[in-house]
């Protein structure tokens, strides 16, 4: 364990990731489970995330499963990452949060995105389009409003019971999102861990603009990607297969499969664009033994001076996952008590 490190804190992300063999309904409630193992493990908060039509993803209602998250566990932080604003109307999402907040106070955490659905389809269902995203800003400043009590687009009218509550707001930063959260003067969630030199100039224009405000006085940032640690670098690699199919046959075949295991993945017999995709995705994260890792986040946390890091690995193997996410713990030294049985 390194200072810079001990130093830090460690968040995890699920997706809510589906699996050959098991349906949307078992993956929610893994997600549910993993919650109250990376809780016994030390780790400061814990997200959920939202998805629409996407074949191998379950989590499409993120307030709701946090809210289910939030009452399996007790202690750990639990918010979204994150709600996509531009999907919903502010004054439903103030409301959300109002009750979530009123539910778990003080463990409740806004993480904020400004995505619309991947295709036309999606945005079509969700009575969206593409231009939806160009008022974020706009979205956000009314978001939190509702909470304040000063928004002014719609008098006499009151969210609750979010208004006067405080819900912690964060700006997942995506192209402009950097920009934004500086200007509203709110903590900024920035990736991913495989393109620093993107991440290290979002990360320097936000602390360069930030504007201090009643939600952060200060820029707060958690840098966010894919950790993977085991007993040997093959084993952490092999960690990262599932995913990295997954999305090399969503970008050639147009369709996001369940995680399959690795060792079937292995005998496939790949297209060349396939095979590029797929190598591709096994580079560039932080993996590999204890050792390796805790060296590999040492730099890019210097180097970003994250004050935070948000782990979002997937696997098939949810044994497995659960042991990396207990080898980052002590790494980490977050290690408090015995992980329960799910």
């Amino acid at each position: 364990m390194t200072s810079v490190i001990a130093n830090t804190r460690f968040s995890v992300l699920d997706r809510s990731r589906t699996r050959e063999g098991r349906g949307a309904p078992e993956a929610l409630r893994d997600t549910v489970r993993l919650a109250r193992r990376v809780e016994a493990l030390g780790y400061h908060r814990f997200w959920v995330s939202e998805h629409h039509s996407v074949p191998g993803v379950a989590g499409s209602a993120p307030t709701v499963l946090a809210a289910a998250v939030a009452a399996a566990t007790s202690t750990i932080r639990v918010g979204t990452g994150g709600v996509m604003l531009p999907n919903h109307r502010p004054l439903v999402v103030a409301e959300q949060f109002g009750v979530l907040q009123s539910l778990f106070p003080g463990r409740i955490d806004m993480g904020l995105g400004r995505s619309v659905g991947f295709t036309d389809g999606i945005r079509r269902a969700l009575g969206k389009d593409k231009h939806d995203v160009e008022d974020f800003a706009e979205r956000i400043e009314e978001l939190l409003g509702w909470f304040t009590g000063g928004q002014k687009l719609y008098p006499q009218v009151h969210a609750l019971p979010a208004e006067g509550l405080r819900p912690q707001p964060y700006i997942l930063a995506m192209g402009e999102g950097a920009d934004i959260a500086a200007a509203a003067g709110l903590p900024m969630v920035v990736g991913d861990l495989r393109g620093p030199d993107r991440m290290l100039r979002a990360v320097e224009r936000y602390r360069a603009t930030f504007r201090p405000s009643a939600w952060s006085d200060r820029p707060h940032v958690i840098i966010a990607g894919t950790v993977a640690v085991a007993a040997s670098e093959e084993e952490a690699r092999r960690l990262l297969i599932p995913e990295s199919w997954s999305m090399a046959h969503s970008r050639t075949r147009g369709v996001f499969p369940p995680l399959a295991p690795a060792e079937r993945i292995e005998t496939l017999t790949m297209t060349t664009k396939e095979r590029e995709l797929y190598e591709s995705g096994l580079r560039g994260h932080v993996q590999g033994t204890a050792e390796q890792v805790a060296e590999a986040l040492e730099s890019v946390i210097k180097e970003s001076g994250a004050d935070e890091v948000l782990v979002t690995t997937s696997t098939y193997d949810r044994d497995a996952l659960l042991d990396s996410f207990t080898r980052l713990a002590r790494v980490a030294g977050l290690g408090r008590v015995p992980v329960p049985n799910p």
